[in-house]
């Protein structure tokens, strides 16, 4: 076993030569066997945090989030076939994270399982570049949840008071944003206990509400024949091909299931995360996937004249669809206010994940100012002042759309492209990996696993043989596809409104974290850090 680096950072953190006790329970050795000590509190069960990972998901609310993208690439038969796809592919893609995060339930993820699984030569670059990509996705993930909860309360206004469309304006919806994000940041901070129950509760809402809107649509609205729905395709975006219209308005449905991922960055407050943490992703997926594609089916029979519903609500025509369909603004509000309280519960959600996300990587020195970003408040132990930066930085990506709202688009449209980016460079290493035999199965007597200068372990959860190999390439062919058309505009004939500028704030950032590597991180930045090292024979996680 290589332990030259361990040696190196031993040296130079008081953690390692703090780590000569036997850890306290198996979470803690678990934890150490990565190299990492013990430092925030478990307040998860399986329970609370398959809460976690379904209202930060909130798929059916986010397929009415996103309708009108697919709507305009695909029409409504793009939109179900597109939702079978995604659903299909991010299943897969799920299953190989849940295989990554049972090897390493870190709150790093992806930029930890690359520094693990990359060539000892390109490892240190692949898990930095990573990890900015990470923290990329999930920062824009905030900014998306705390825009789209606050305009979609511009919408109910609106909705109400339709006289309010000639004084609409793009600062009330950033005002509303800053509420949103600012309160989600109340919750995060009060108590370390808080966030646990208040998902938990959220839960609730999210089933519950999913009856109380699909109920009233499909009850008193009158219905499109199923030619309508099943064999109706669109092109607006004027596309070459309807195929190639349809990849676009995928990303509608992709933006559905972002976030999924949330409760794999929460790993250090999970008890037994090694298995909690799979079973909650694929659980979350599977229930929250069986009812967004049943409020698409309903949408889509109920939807009526799509085009009157786009001029009286041209974001978000769901608003316009359930007053149509009930023939009650009030009802309508009331439906839509729900998929309102659980977008706010995504973005609290975002907020903690992106949190541990800043939290983790300052500990491993990858960050600007990782000093103070790694330190935990003692009273809470939620990492503080990485909840903080989130928070900050939110709100001044904020003030763009109070100039630009198509240039706010972009800044929250680099989230599928963070977040898809560090997916496919890990699952990618894990595939390598695993057809190169470079996995092994875990014993009692492994010391240091799954982290930099040591062997490789399989988790607990794992797809064996032909079936994992199988899903780890199907996973990196989908990945390729959902980040090649994650930077292409909505229509052929490109406006500075119709841009996507996406691949203008990828390469900002790409550009931003290599200049630092090169003037600064590559000095202090070596992957991640060895800060304790259990006894041999310390009891490990299983099912």
């Amino acid at each position: 076993m290589e332990l030259n680096f361990v040696s190196k950072e031993g040296a130079r953190t008081s953690a390692f030569v703090a780590s000569s006790t036997r850890p306290s329970s198996r979470d803690d050795a678990t934890l150490a066997r990565l190299g990492k000590k013990p430092v925030l509190k478990r307040n998860f069960g399986f329970m609370a945090i398959l809460g976690f990972s379904c209202t930060v998901l909130i798929t059916w609310e986010g397929s009415l989030i996103g309708f009108i993208s697919g709507l305009q690439n695909g029409g409504p038969s793009g939109i179900i076939y597109g939702f079978l796809v995604v659903w299909v592919g991010t299943l897969s893609v799920f299953a190989t994270l849940s295989e990554l995060v049972s090897m390493a339930p870190t709150s790093g993820g992806q930029y930890h399982w690359v520094s693990m699984l990359a060539p000892p030569s390109s490892r240190k670059f692949f898990g930095y570049i990573t990890g900015w990509l990470e923290i990329t996705g999930w920062q824009s993930l905030v900014a998306s949840g705390g825009y789209v909860t606050g305009t979609m309360i511009q919408g109910i206004i609106l909705l109400t008071h339709p006289d309010y469309a000639n004084n609409m304006q793009n600062w009330h919806g950033t005002l509303l944003f800053w509420a949103v994000v600012l309160l989600s940041f109340g919750i995060n901070t009060a108590v370390g206990s808080l966030l646990a129950k208040f998902e938990g509760l959220f839960l609730v809402i999210h089933l519950l509400g999913f009856f109380a809107t699909i109920l009233p649509l499909a009850l008193l609205s009158e219905h499109s024949d199923s030619q309508a729905v099943f064999d109706s395709f669109l092109n607006l975006g004027g596309w070459q091909t309807q195929g190639l219209a349809f990849c676009i308005g995928v990303l509608g449905n992709v933006f559905a299931f972002l976030g999924g991922d949330a409760a794999i960055h929460m790993s250090e407050e999970i008890r037994n995360a090694a298995v909690v943490v799979p079973r909650s992703l694929l659980t979350g997926l599977l229930i929250n996937g069986t009812l967004g594609f049943g409020m698409l089916i309903a949408t889509l029979y109920c939807m009526g004249d799509i085009d009157a519903a786009l001029a009286e609500n041209p974001h978000y025509p769901f608003m316009a669809i359930f007053a149509n369909a009930t023939g009650s603004t009030a009802g309508a509000a009331v439906m839509s206010a729900i998929v309102v309280v659980m977008a706010f519960s995504a973005t609290t959600g975002c907020l903690a994940s992106t949190s541990r996300v800043y939290w983790a990587f300052a500990r491993d020195r990858g960050l600007p100012g990782w000093r103070i970003l790694k330190k935990v408040s003692p009273r809470t132990s939620i990492p503080i002042y990485s909840v903080i930066t989130t928070t900050v930085i939110a709100i001044i990506l904020s003030l763009v759309n109070i100039g630009d709202a198509t240039a706010f688009n972009g800044v929250i449209s680099i989230s599928t492209a963070g977040l898809f980016g560090s997916y496919l460079v890990a699952a990618s290493l894990l595939l390598y990996r695993r057809v190169t035999g470079g996995i092994r199965v875990a014993t009692d007597d492994d010391v240091l696993t799954n982290t930099v200068g040591s062997s490789l372990t399989w988790g607990p959860w794992r797809l064996h043989g032909a079936l994992g190999i199988a899903n780890n390439i199907f996973s990196c062919i989908y990945l390729v596809f959902v980040f090649f058309f994650s930077f292409w505009p909505p229509s052929l004939e490109v406006t500075p409104e119709t841009m996507n500028y996406a691949v203008l704030v990828f390469g900002a950032v790409i550009l931003f974290s290599m200049l630092y590597y090169v003037v600064w991180a590559r000095k202090v930045y070596n992957g991640p850090i060895i800060e304790a090292i259990p006894f041999a024979g310390s009891p490990r996680q299983g099912i």
